[in-house]
């Protein structure tokens, strides 16, 4: 438990310091990787960032040691809360009333998968065979890419609304749920008899070669998305995608078997299926930006009445416009007597 919520700190700064840091440096690609790189490793707080994500990883595999997948999702999802306060503190971000509620459902979705777990009745998995690990990471990954993919394209189109991020965080989420999985798997090597036996069974695994790959385009992927959009939105919608993703799939291939007890097994899955139902009704667009508050300074324009010609100061004495005819012009046309 201490660990988990030491790597949901870690988490959480990690992603509000990387952040912070984007926002200062030009405008980053994914499809100019070694411009994004070079840009980022200049950047001594995205550095500070990335180094308390990975150190957020360090306290994950502890988690995994000892926690069943289930259990530890529920728990690092409560990381929420303290990434939406930092990023309102840190960085100004603020949460529409809609987007509040999801959140909120969705930590009512993660508390149901933790209150069906059952200290003791729970097995923690140690191994799952490759083949099956293949199975489930390799069209998670293709998807992911595709889906970042067709978000980035959807983004170029010069009258489209701005993205909220949900499209990114979901691909970055199966990015980070197949590295969850790798890291499960790794956490199992590690308690194998001596260095040397755990090192050569690690790498005769498929998993460094899954962090590999996720590290490398989740980076990149990452990174670009934060800079986009709200941590305080793609966060917590990658954090949940990454969560379900392992609760579900690694309990599965780990072999951690799901709750016998009908209560316990009705809180598993309905909390599951209320996190993904949020998932799916979470707004995809901002809205327009705010019209600015008229100036001070800028006065409504009035409309006054044209002064005479007469008393124009830019029209000489005597040059004005004639005056409407009148009586005198008339007994003039008639001779000055005055008859008609």
């Amino acid at each position: 438990m201490a660990a988990a919520l030491v790597a949901n700190l870690l988490y959480s700064a990690g992603f509000v310091l990387e952040k912070r840091a984007l926002a200062a440096l030009p405008e980053v690609s994914v499809r100019r990787p070694a411009r994004l790189l070079r840009l980022v490793l200049g950047s001594p707080l995205w550095i500070g960032g990335s180094l308390a994500l990975a150190s957020g990883f360090g306290a994950q595999l502890v988690v995994y040691r000892t926690l069943p997948i289930a259990a530890a999702q529920g728990i690092f999802v409560s990381g929420l809360v303290i990434l939406v306060l930092l990023s309102s503190v840190l960085l100004g971000e603020e949460t529409s009333g809609r987007e509040r509620y999801a959140l909120a459902a969705i930590l009512l979705a993660l508390l149901m998968v933790v209150l069906s777990l059952k200290e003791g009745s729970d097995t923690v998995g140690r191994d799952a065979p490759a083949p099956l690990i293949l199975l489930v990471c390799v069209p998670s990954l293709a998807l992911g890419v595709w889906l970042y993919g067709s978000a980035e394209r959807r983004a170029r189109h010069r009258h489209r609304m701005p993205t909220t991020g949900v499209e990114y965080g979901v691909a970055v989420g199966l990015l980070y749920g197949v590295s969850s999985l790798a890291v499960k798997g790794v956490s199992s090597h590690l308690t194998a008899d001596g260095p040397g036996g755990a090192l050569l069974g690690l790498l005769r695994s498929p998993y460094p070669y899954l962090l590999l790959f996720t590290g490398a385009f989740g980076l990149v992927m990452s990174q670009a998305a934060l800079q986009r959009c709200r941590a305080s939105l793609i966060v917590p919608v990658c954090t949940t995608v990454t969560c379900l993703f392992t609760a579900v799939l690694g309990t599965l291939a780990f072999g951690e078997a799901l709750p016998g007890d009908p209560l316990r097994l009705a809180l598993r899955t309905g909390g599951t299926a209320l996190a993904v139902g949020v998932l799916l009704v979470m707004p995809r667009h901002d809205g327009p930006p705010e019209p600015p508050p008229p100036s001070s300074e800028r006065e409504l324009p009035t409309h006054e009445p044209r002064r005479p010609a007469a008393e124009d100061p830019g029209v000489p004495a005597g040059q004005g416009t004639a005056a409407p005819p009148g009586k005198g012009d008339e007994e003039r046309r008639g001779g000055g007597t005055g008859r008609t």
